[in-house]
């Protein structure tokens, strides 16, 4: 199918224009990023032309970008400062809705759809330290990445959940490429932490790059508790990232698994962190159940909850969030075919949860190649912005605030970037 015989979908949703024109609460320019991010972005070739390795932060080919290129950007800035965290999407024959385009108008990179320029846009600036090396010989861009305004290190590339097959969340395409894969790569030496304390004082060179410090990685299971060892992994990286920051505590966000209340006091009292997010993902107990199998049997919804509600003891009202893939509730054949009723059982939900000091940060569900759902539709734009109308408005109601999530330090949720028009 090619992408302009997918037009089908067009006469079944409000168009860009009409949900702007329906809901005049959300920034145009945010209900375009939420719909890139949404329905994808290819590239033209004219695009890929202005990709300069020297200064743009881009990314060797990998499994999701299917263009036949070498090298692909991985987000774009808008001309507010926000980012849409995405480069190239391939179209491939199962996608519902074409992508739209990054092409060149005037020599100006711009996104387009339908032969209509929406917006000018610009690639991401390729971090300092990318191009360095530890003393161990390792190329830091292995133990870092960057977004604007954020530096992230992943000390785990393995999500364990998938140990028993299909346990994994299905609509997650992040970890498929070690799914079969032994866990050597994900052993870390004191060679690495050493790398790690060297790659972050590389970094904080670059004066005014960085607003914040993130780390996440897939779940760690074993231990004498589950996840112990993931808690282990985590303070020995943050120590080794604190050693070149002369602060007790500085903006960390750390996102990870369900830990117990024990486990989330050993990570504050021992590390800088400043606050937890750990993903329900759907804001429903029985999908919650189907979509994240692995999570369901081994922790539980309500145990899960539960956790959430633990680390806002520890951690303060405003400062745990619950990141949920926003739209997911609608996967078929289980999910809900109504989005009224979807979002009416989400927005319930997230007011029940948000009453214990817990906010949200909800992505755009986008379905890719690797993931059990990637031949699944999501839903309309109307839905995503009324989501993220709907979870500001429950964030506002509870007295809760965005630290390390807002637009600069993430960039990826909308609900917290409507934080910033308050």
């Amino acid at each position: 199918m090619s992408i302009n015989e997918k037009t089908h979908w067009r006469e079944k949703e409000l168009s860009y224009d009409q949900v702007i024109d329906k809901y005049p609460d959300i920034p145009p320019i945010l209900a375009l990023k939420i719909d890139v991010s949404r329905r994808g972005i290819a590239y033209t070739d004219a695009a890929f032309a202005k990709v300069d390795p020297n200064k743009h932060h881009v990314e060797p080919f990998n499994y999701m970008i299917g263009h036949g290129k070498q090298i692909s950007p991985i987000g774009l800035f808008l001309r507010d400062g926000s980012v849409i965290c995405q480069g190239h999407q391939e179209v491939y024959d199962w996608t519902y809705r074409d992508p739209y385009i990054l092409d060149v108008v005037d020599d100006k990179l711009v996104i387009v759809d339908n032969d209509r320029i929406f917006e000018e846009a610009k690639f991401w600036e390729k971090p300092d330290f990318y191009d360095k090396y530890t003393s161990n010989g390792t190329p830091m861009r292995e133990i870092a990445s960057a977004r604007p305004q954020r530096l992230t290190i992943a000390p785990a590339t393995k999500c364990h959940f998938w140990d028993v097959p299909k346990e994994g969340c299905k609509y997650c395409a992040l970890f498929s490429a070690h799914r079969s894969a032994d866990d050597e790569g994900d052993i870390r030496d004191d060679k690495w932490f050493d790398d790690v304390t060297e790659t972050v004082n590389e970094a904080l060179k670059q004066k005014g790059r960085y607003a914040s410090f993130h780390m996440t990685a897939g779940s760690t299971l074993s231990g004498e508790e589950i996840f112990d060892d993931e808690v282990d992994l985590y303070i020995k990286t943050l120590k080794a990232a604190e050693k070149v920051i002369d602060a007790k505590k500085f903006p960390v966000k750390l996102v990870a698994s369900a830990f117990s209340k024990k486990q989330l006091q050993r990570m504050y009292e021992e590390t800088a962190i400043t606050t937890y997010t750990t993903d329900l993902e759907v804001l429903n107990k029985n999908l919650f159940g189907w979509v994240c199998p692995g999570k369901n049997r081994l922790v539980g919804y309500d145990e899960w909850k539960h956790r959430l509600y633990d680390a806002v003891e520890i951690f303060g009202r405003g400062n745990v969030d619950c990141g949920i893939v926003g739209g997911v509730e609608t996967a078929q054949p289980n999910g809900f075919e109504d989005e009224q009723e979807a979002l009416n059982n989400v927005l319930t939900e997230a007011e029940e949860i948000a009453s214990h000091g817990v906010s949200f940060a909800d992505c755009v569900w986008n379905t890719l190649p690797g993931a059990i759902f990637m031949k699944q539709k999501t839903p309309s734009l109307e839905y995503y912005v009324q989501l993220a109308l709907g979870l500001a408005e429950v964030r506002r109601k509870n007295g809760l605030y965005i630290y390390t999530d807002d637009y600069r330090r993430c960039g990826n949720h909308p609900n917290t970037d409507l934080a910033r028009i308050d």
